[in-house]
């Protein structure tokens, strides 16, 4: 063992000022200005480029992931680059947030003529509220000058931190704002274990809007209700509606298994409401495929029928849809 001695009340003292400082940014939060940022994201019709050197700039590359995952779009652009040609990958009609502690950075500084130049919104996340970078933003969210926690304090930590969570502060603020919920989450995280907890049952059918559906009618024979069906994508349990088109029940593969077995060559001509589980399970397109993976487990069954808000069948689906996506139920 190293007889190098570990300071552990620093490490204490390290969270207690990142913390603090966090704190501090509640009256930052309270400003006119916070709120009027998160207007222009939410009236954004490009997207929000996110620049900073150094740390800065890795704070920026998570702040515009956090964006872009919650329905602003965003890109990450590094300040040397962009001065190199990568302006060019900026819109008029895109918003850019710059973020420097100092306010001095000279890579982000040369940005700023350029911006101006073609009337593009510039916002920044700076601590010296007299820094060229905050007397030159459209909007200035100005932290103060911090004391970094580094035992130098020069290492970027106290005011990168507050910077993420200042930038959280306006990404989730927006994403509440405009309403971005469970099912949008899930669309652009289709991969990821939280978006395959928030997919729907919508998202995970077979069936799309205007394909023939497995449906039978009440008084069709089992025989009229097999030639409807012949090119059907899926066979595995066919949906029995009323006259109204309403949901009266399903019949499974294994119903006209076991109905051939009792019934041999008159089978054909049962009609499908003797068939039919009545009463069956079903779920909504907005259900989400996890309560439909519960389904599937308390019931021991392997198909659900999809149906709208009046009891109409809209879709199909099989255990194995939700088994593909990796759902635990």
């Amino acid at each position: 063992m190293s007889k190098i001695k570990v300071d552990i009340s620093f490490a204490q003292s390290v969270i207690t000022e990142e913390g603090q400082a966090v704190l501090g940014l509640l009256d930052l939060v309270r400003r006119p200005e916070f709120e009027e940022v998160v207007r222009l994201f939410l009236e954004c019709s490009g997207s929000v480029i996110v620049s900073g050197m150094g740390k800065a700039g890795i704070v920026g590359n998570k702040i515009s992931a956090t964006l872009a995952s919650t329905g602003t779009a965003s890109h990450s652009l590094h300040p040397a680059d962009a001065v190199h040609g990568d302006l060019g990958r900026i819109r008029t009609n895109d918003i850019v947030l710059a973020l420097s502690h100092s306010g001095e950075s000279e890579e982000i500084i040369r940005l700023i003529e350029p911006l101006k130049q073609r009337e593009i919104k510039l916002i920044s996340i700076v601590g010296d509220p007299q820094s060229r970078l905050a007397v030159h933003s459209d909007i200035a969210l100005c932290m103060g000058m911090l004391t970094e926690a580094c035992p130098l304090g020069v290492a970027p930590s106290v005011s990168t931190t507050c910077m993420l969570a200042l930038g959280d502060a306006l990404a989730l603020t927006t994403m509440k704002s405009r309403a971005f919920g469970a099912e949008d989450y899930a669309r652009f995280h289709p991969a990821g274990a939280l978006g395959r907890k928030l997919i729907t049952v919508g998202q995970t059918m077979w069936f799309r809007p205007d394909e023939p559906l497995p449906v039978a009618q009440l008084d069709d024979t089992v025989e009229q209700m097999l030639a409807k069906n012949e090119t059907t994508k899926r066979r595995g349990a066919v949906m029995v509606t009323d006259a109204g088109g309403k949901l009266s029940g399903i019949i499974t593969d294994a119903d006209i298994r076991r109905l051939l077995a009792k019934k041999g060559a008159d089978t054909f001509a049962v009609k499908c409401s003797e068939v039919m589980t009545p009463d069956c399970k079903r779920v909504a397109q907005d259900t989400l495929a996890a309560e439909a993976m519960a389904v599937f487990h308390k019931y021991r069954i392997d198909e659900l029928p999809v149906v709208n808000a009046k009891g109409q069948p809209v879709g199909l689906i099989d255990v194995q849809d939700i088994v593909a996506i990796k759902i635990v139920g």
